[in-house]
């Protein structure tokens, strides 16, 4: 049986995400419209997505030639052409809720009716964006890390309001063109990344205020401590395998005094022995408490490949990120 093309995407908004949108899903192959009002910022898209490609290239991440990838990116000016026949648009106006709205009213007005319209908001709702809307079924958001063609994570959060059959369509088109779909099963205002990233910040925040530490250490610490096993692993899962007798050991250890710098910020989120049960649970579907020291030793292996990158990358010399200039010489 012949297989017909691909079904093309359309992206509204031509700036750094929409145009790192048209990367994921032309490297996977798909027709894309991207959709682009200012005439300059069209001028400067087959510039931006070239090189962005030849990075890609470079690296060893794509599997044919940049020109063949941007060849299925087509520009328009024209947001009715961009949509036409599209049965997925992907919105990538800024971070205004009045924008948003005014651009899916104009979509709900010009996309297919079967289409999903799906917003990449970082932290404004679909129920926001979309609760005034006749259609709004079909409406969710589809979050991306940026840039998604390099951090594969996507939150699909319907709204309360989202057919279900429209959430998993836009998880399993996520999942066909190479992303890692996690479908939240309640919509929250700034959804699972930014409520765990808004975490980190506000507590950095903190203890630069408080005179504990500078930025710079901060960073320091994230960057040469908890983020090379956090490229590897998770948090839950870093915990489980720090501690001998899994996460459950380790709540029963840390929990107290994590509980104790929490109330420090005014929190009282108390790791409940049903709450850590329910964890558990999860973890020991992934990472049975049986197979404890052939996990750790896995998280070590991987680890040991990262540091060898690292080390043969020549971007990061002792005590400096990548991005971080390079000392000037003495």
């Amino acid at each position: 049986m012949t297989r017909g093309p691909s079904p093309a995407v359309a992206i509204v908004g031509g700036g750094s995400i929409g145009v790192a949108w048209a990367i994921v899903f032309a490297r996977a192959g798909r027709p894309v419209s991207l959709f682009e009002p200012d005439a300059a910022r069209r001028e400067a898209l087959a510039g931006d997505l070239r090189d962005r490609l030849a990075r890609l290239a470079g690296a060893g991440l794509l599997d044919e030639e940049p020109d063949a990838v941007a060849g299925r990116v087509a520009v328009h000016d024209a947001l009715t052409s961009a949509v036409a026949d599209a049965p997925t648009v992907v919105e990538c106006a800024p971070e205004s809720l009045e924008l948003k709205q005014r651009v899916f009213a104009e979509l709900e007005a010009c996309a297919p009716s079967e289409a999903t319209l799906a917003s990449s908001s970082s932290a404004l709702t679909a129920s926001a964006i979309a609760g005034a809307l006749r259609s709004r079924h079909r409406c969710l958001v589809a979050h991306p890390g940026n840039p998604p063609y390099l951090l594969p994570v996507v939150e699909i959060v319907p709204a309360p309001f989202t057919d279900p059959e429209v959430a998993c369509r836009a998880s399993d088109l996520m999942s066909a063109v190479g992303m890692t779909p996690v479908l939240l099963r309640r919509e929250v205002e700034g959804f699972v990344f930014n409520r765990l990233q808004g975490a980190l910040l506000r507590e950095a925040y903190c203890l630069v205020r408080d005179g504990v530490v500078t930025a710079e250490d901060v960073d320091r610490v994230v960057r040469d401590g908890p983020g090379r096993r956090w490229g590897i692993i998770g948090p839950f899962e870093t915990a489980a395998l720090n501690t001998s007798g899994g996460i459950e050991a380790h709540a029963e250890r840390m929990g107290p005094a994590y509980e104790r710098m929490g109330a420090e910020r005014g929190q009282h989120d108390p790791w409940t022995p049903d709450l850590v049960a329910t964890v558990a649970a999860d973890l020991d579907r992934r990472l049975p408490l049986a197979g404890w020291d052939d996990h750790v030793a896995r998280r070590d292996a991987a680890l040991l490949v990262l540091e060898r990158a690292r080390r043969a990358s020549g971007l990061f010399p002792p005590g400096r990120s990548a991005a971080e200039p390079p000392a000037p010489p003495t």
